[in-house]
């Protein structure tokens, strides 16, 4: 019954994909490691902002492409490719770079959320472009395209405490007190996505970067 039940969701998820839209097709990449010992970990912040956002689109990324899960989805007119490279942080390139082919979108409408430890806890930093400041995923993709003008949200998860390396911090959870705010930022790099794709980068930046904890 399970399966049964599976198998009409996924035929009702592929029915509402098949919905045309008459504008752009987006691509929205959160970075992250698969696998449920990574599930929670600081670096999935990425994979974290995109289940948000495929959530309140009512979606859900249940299929392989390219190297990742995917979903779609439409928005404003638009056509909406959700997706979570699955080849490990590393090689996020191979992915996105097979996605922005297959999909046939431009570059400059491709936006990737990643975790960045030289920002506070609960900041969001939205830009154009620029180097991979050391996110080996963000580094894939530069590799893979050719070209850092993209666009990126990078979501702080702070500075590991004492002598903690970095390695071992990004992959250690959130603590429970971040939890209430976390869900608040992750809502809120999704409503930057909306204004990403509604009104463009310079809006969403205006609007979005700097802290978005709760209070």
């Amino acid at each position: 019954m399970e399966k049964l039940f599976e198998i009409f969701r996924n035929r009702a998820q592929e029915e509402k994909e098949k919905e045309v839209a008459t504008g752009e097709v987006f691509l929205v990449v959160g970075l992250g490691n698969p696998g449920r010992e990574y599930r929670e970990s600081r670096h999935n912040v990425g994979f974290m902002a995109v289940d948000r956002l495929a959530k309140s689109f009512d979606t859900t990324l249940g299929r392989m492409q390219s190297k990742a899960l995917i979903g779609t989805t439409n928005f404003a007119g638009n056509r909406l490719v959700l997706a979570k490279p699955q080849t490990y942080m590393n090689l996020s390139g191979q992915a996105v770079g097979g996605l922005l082919h297959f999909y046939k979108a431009p570059v400059e409408n491709l936006i990737v959320l990643h975790d960045d430890i030289d920002l506070p806890f609960g900041w969001l930093r939205i830009r154009p472009g620029g180097g991979s400041a050391g996110q080996r995923g963000v580094a894939s993709i530069i590799q893979q395209l050719g070209t850092q003008q993209f666009a990126r949200i990078r979501i702080g998860i702070g500075r590991p405490p004492g002598q903690k390396a970095a390695a071992d911090y990004v992959l250690q959870d959130f603590h429970d007190d971040e939890q209430d705010d976390l869900e608040s930022i992750l809502k809120t790099a999704g409503d930057a996505i909306r204004t990403f794709v509604q009104e463009g980068l310079t809006k969403a930046m205006n609007l979005y970067n700097g802290d978005q904890q709760k209070g």
